[in-house]
């Protein structure tokens, strides 16, 4: 009888007493890390960006292939992965939350609850230009802040019960202000833009006076209903741009690149993030240097950052090692490769 469930249905079956086994993640007593609760035993954020630009449409379409890749980054040694909803899957019009996209959720967070990853929800994902709605982008600021305070709010309230929520992290690399002949979205790869502006009408406002205001909104949104979760803010490699944001943080999150013979300079770059609060590198990725590169600025980074999220391949390990053995391997599926080598590597080193 059991041979006929799927894997999702199984794990529908056991999840209660699985979810009751893990702890939730909390700030150290002294705010300088993370520890588990109610285990006390610290935790290290040592990870993958997953999924970035599709997770609801791979929960709707295959969660099987979810499942897998929870599997196959738990085997490698992962603790967390960062997620980024896409905010138009959430919409189906001004104030109307789409219900099959909060189970679907609901469906990614007793996936991790059963892998036991812990998941950083990113918001107000609309990355794929071609899949935008017209309605949100035609709104004036105020509006526009008030439909991302509605949706944070329901997300909050969605996933508030979970043990496996990490964090919320406010938003992916926005940048404080734009003319409104350049529009929200900036930061262009293909068919996809990774930033947005948060404003269009400056006013007399300062860059920092936007951040914090905008901050302050999102965190009052989400602590309606979830009070204990930490919250964090995705950063471009510009942190006096984010001083003002990082005030309501829990931590700070920068994204930082190494460039091939400048390791010096992303260390000390990724010391301009101190803003007395605890450190995670939410992108990294030996994407403009070498493997040993990128190893030498995560052990470098040790002792200044808490935690590290690379990006997790759509391709499987096993299938890039296979071409890789087969001398079909192409030169982006060797940089994935390299990435999911390295991460086992020193895994053990980055989680003393």
């Amino acid at each position: 009888m059991i041979a006929h469930f799927s894997f999702y249905s199984i794990v529908l079956l056991i999840v209660g007493r699985m979810a009751v086994g893990m702890d939730t993640v909390k700030l150290s007593p002294d705010k300088t890390g993370f520890i588990l609760d109610p285990s006390g035993e610290r935790f290290v954020p040592w990870g993958h960006n997953c999924a970035s630009v599709d997770i609801m449409d791979r929960l709707a379409k295959d969660p099987a292939r979810v499942e897998r890749d929870f599997a196959d980054m738990k085997a490698a040694g992962t603790t967390f992965a960062r997620f980024h909803p896409e905010m138009p899957a959430f919409f189906d019009g001004p104030n109307k939350i789409n219900p099959q996209a909060v189970e679907r959720l609901r469906q990614l967070l007793t996936i991790a609850e059963a892998s036991g990853i812990h998941l950083q929800i990113t918001g107000l994902a609309c990355y794929k230009i071609n899949n935008r709605m017209a309605w949100y982008d035609a709104l004036d600021d105020e509006s526009r802040w008030k439909a991302q305070e509605f949706f944070w709010s329901t997300l909050a309230e969605t996933c508030v019960k979970s043990p496996a929520v990490f964090c919320y992290d406010l938003a992916n690399e926005p940048t404080a202000v734009g003319k409104r002949a350049d529009g929200w979205y900036t930061g262009r790869m293909g068919d996809v833009e990774f930033c947005q502006r948060l404003t269009l009408d400056q006013s007399q406002r300062s860059g920092g006076d936007i951040f914090r205001e905008w901050t302050g909104r999102m965190v009052a949104a989400i602590r309606k209903h979830d009070q204990s979760r930490l919250i964090t803010l995705g950063m471009l490699p510009f942190p006096g741009a984010y001083k003002t944001a990082a005030e309501q943080l829990d931590f700070v999150s920068p994204h930082l690149y190494p460039k091939s013979k400048k390791v010096d300079e992303e260390v000390e770059l990724l010391k301009k993030f101190d803003f007395g609060k605890p450190i995670v590198i939410g992108e990294t990725f030996p994407l403009s240097c070498s493997a040993a590169e990128e190893r030498e600025f995560l052990r470098r980074s040790r002792g200044l950052a808490q935690g590290w999220i690379g990006h997790w391949p759509d391709q499987t390990p096993e299938k890039l090692m296979e071409l890789k053995k087969e001398g079909k391997i192409s030169m982006e599926q060797t940089i994935w490769l390299s990435w999911v080598d390295l991460f086992r590597e020193i895994g053990p080193e980055m989680n003393k």
